[in-house]
C-alpha cells in the first residue's frame, strides 16, 4: 500500500512536469527574446558576453514550470534582484527560474518520500517541500541583496571622503572615481567600476549616475547620484558637491551609531531578566531562604 502510494505520487509529479512544459512555438520564441533582452540589454555589457550557456533541456523545462507559476514581469524583477545582489556568478533570470523549478520538484519529491505511510501526511509534506523549494532562491537573493546594500551603506562615507580628496587634489571626477575604484574593495568599488565602464562604452556621466542609483535601494546613494547630476547640469563645481555630500554622510553615520547605542538598553533587558537576575537572586536570597527554612522547620 505504501509503495503504491509512493509510485502514484512520483507518477503524478512526472506527469505534472510533462504537462506543464508543453509550450507552443510562440511561447518558446518569447522566452528566447526575453533571454536576449535580459542578457544583452543590461547596462553592463560584460554580463551579456559572459558566456552564459543555454540551459540544458531539463532545466529549461523546469524554468518553464517556474515561469508559469510566477507573476507577470518576472524577468525584469528577477534581473533587478540579481543586480541588487551583485550577481557575481553572472546568472540570468532564466537560470534562477530553472533553479526555482528544480527546487519545487526536488523538495516536493523529498516530501513525498518523507511522508510515506499516510496519504494526507504525504500530501502535506509534498506541498510544504514544493513551496520551500520554489521560494528558496528568492529568499537567498533577498538575503544577498540586503547584505550587499548594507556593505555599500557602510563604505559610502569613506569612499566619498576619498573622492573629495582626489577631486580637491586636482583630479577630474572620472579620474577620481577610477582611483577610488582601483584602491578600494567591496560592492561600492564594483559599482563605481561598472559606472566607469558604462561611460567608456558611450554613456554620458548623467546616464551612468542614474544607472548607478537604479542598482541600489539606498537613499544615500540616490541622493549622491542626483546631486552630481544636478551639479553637472547646472555647472556647479563637483568638489563642492562632494564635500557637502561627504559631510552629510559623516553626520548620518554618527546619527546611525547614536541610534544603535540608544537601542542597547532595550536589547540587553531580555538577557538580564532571563539569565543574570535569576542567578543574582539565587546568590543573594538563597542563603537567607535556607536560614529561614532551618529556623522555622528545624527540630
Amino acid at each position: 500500500m505504501v509503495v503504491g502510494l509512493g509510485a502514484i505520487a512520483a507518477s503524478l509529479v512526472l506527469l505534472g512536469l510533462h504537462v506543464a512544459t508543453g509550450t507552443s512555438g510562440s511561447a518558446r520564441l518569447s522566452r528566447r527574446l526575453a533571454h536576449i533582452e535580459a542578457v544583452y540589454g543590461r547596462a553592463e555589457p560584460a554580463a551579456g558576453v559572459s558566456g552564459e550557456p543555454a540551459l540544458p533541456p531539463l532545466l529549461d523545462r523546469l524554468r518553464a514550470v517556474a515561469a508559469r507559476l510566477s507573476p507577470g514581469a518576472t524577468t525584469a524583477s528577477l534581473q533587478r534582484r540579481l543586480d541588487l545582489a551583485g550577481n557575481p556568478s553572472r546568472w540570468t533570470p532564466e537560470r534562477v527560474l530553472a533553479y526555482k523549478g528544480a527546487g519545487l520538484f526536488g523538495l516536493a519529491s523529498v516530501g513525498v518520500l518523507y511522508g510515506l505511510g499516510s496519504a494526507l501526511t504525504m500530501i502535506g509534506y509534498a506541498l510544504a517541500g514544493a513551496a520551500a523549494g520554489f521560494f528558496l532562491p528568492d529568499l537567498l537573493l533577498h538575503n544577498a541583496a540586503s547584505k550587499r546594500q548594507a556593505l555599500i551603506a557602510k563604505d559610502l562615507a569613506d569612499v566619498l571622503d576619498m573622492l573629495t580628496v582626489c577631486v580637491e587634489a586636482g583630479l577630474g571626477f572620472d579620474a577620481a572615481v577610477s582611483q577610488v575604484a582601483h584602491n578600494t574593495s567591496g560592492p561600492l568599488s564594483v559599482e563605481f567600476s561598472r559606472m566607469l565602464q558604462d561611460m567608456r562604452l558611450g554613456k554620458s556621466r548623467v546616464d551612468a549616475l542614474r544607472a548607478l542609483s537604479g542598482r541600489t535601494t539606498l537613499n544615500e546613494v540616490r541622493a549622491f547620484a542626483s546631486s552630481l547630476v544636478q551639479a553637472s547640469e547646472l555647472g556647479i563645481p563637483t568638489a563642492r558637491v562632494l564635500r557637502e555630500q561627504a559631510g552629510e554622510m559623516r553626520v548620518k553615520r554618527r546619527q546611525a551609531a547614536e541610534e544603535k547605542a540608544q537601542k542597547i538598553p532595550v536589547k540587553i533587558l531580555f538577557p538580564l531578566l532571563m539569565c543574570i537576575f535569576p542567578a543574582l537572586f539565587i546568590i543573594v536570597i538563597g542563603p537567607a531562604a535556607i536560614g529561614i527554612y532551618d529556623s522555622m522547620f528545624a527540630r
